[in-house]
């Protein structure tokens, strides 16, 4: 039961991490919305902004000023990372 709870705590963290750099990654080619990339940017969106919207505002709170360039994506994929390995920790005293 541990074993697989982990695996699914994993898993969990590595599609969220891939949509995370596909998200980051098909940013740079969707400039038209209607254009396939800008079309599957939009899905990508949709799926990673509740994990890196709070990423965005904590970014904001400590006044970092990046110019043009967002860190709220890469904060997110470190905080994920962080977070599933915390809960395979925890599974793995507990049970």
């Amino acid at each position: 039961m541990k074993i697989i709870l982990m695996r699914a705590i994993s898993w969990f963290a590595d599609i969220i991490v891939l949509a995370l750099c596909l998200r980051a990654i098909l940013s740079w080619f969707a400039r038209n919305p209607y254009s396939p990339a800008g079309k599957a940017y939009d899905v990508f969106v949709r799926l990673t902004e509740p994990v890196v919207s709070p990423c965005r505002n904590l970014l904001y709170r400590l006044n970092a000023n990046t110019g043009m360039l967002d860190f709220s994506v890469l904060l997110a994929f470190f905080l994920v990372r962080i977070v599933a390995r915390l809960l395979m920790m925890l599974v793995y005293y507990i049970f």
